[in-house]
């Protein structure tokens, strides 16, 4: 069965990119691997803190794509050879996304006791303000009409 959209009203024209990042952002939330944190580091700055024990900074990737945050782990270890007898630590490979607002920049990343922090910031414009010189609109008296010469 086809899943019904709050966009398909004509009166809604346009908002089919809008639709896509919330199926985007519900998908995401979905999933509960590899657990995080996102707090707020100064009135313009956050930083997003992911639990990734077991990776190295080289099976680690960060990429912005459309303005989507994703963060991707694919653990090259091959444990065929060991044998557990409890395994409580995650090792699979995972992809967590995370829908940025428009204006908000990925400033860094760093690794730091098998947490990963990606620092993001909200860019604010500077607001463009110019100065328009009024000028008098009053219609000119001194102007001349055009004259109409009759021919004929």
């Amino acid at each position: 069965m086809p899943r019904m959209s709050a966009f398909n009203s004509p009166l809604l024209l346009g908002f089919e990119n809008f639709e896509r990042v919330l199926d985007r952002a519900s998908k995401a939330s979905a999933e509960g691997y590899p657990p995080y944190n996102i707090e707020q580091t100064s009135e313009y700055g956050l930083r997003i803190t992911l639990a990734v024990a077991g990776f190295t900074m080289a099976e680690l990737s960060v990429t912005v794509e459309d303005n989507e945050l994703v963060v991707r782990g694919q653990n090259a270890d091959d444990d065929s050879h060991r044998v557990f007898i409890h395994r409580g630590i995650a090792a699979r490979q995972f992809q967590r996304s995370f829908v940025l607002a428009e204006g908000i920049e990925v400033t860094g990343a760093g690794m730091d006791n098998g947490l990963l922090h990606v620092d993001l910031e909200r860019i604010v414009p500077e607001p463009d303000v110019r100065t328009i010189k009024i000028e008098n609109a009053a219609p000119d008296k001194k102007k001349k009409r055009p004259t109409t010469i009759d021919v004929g």
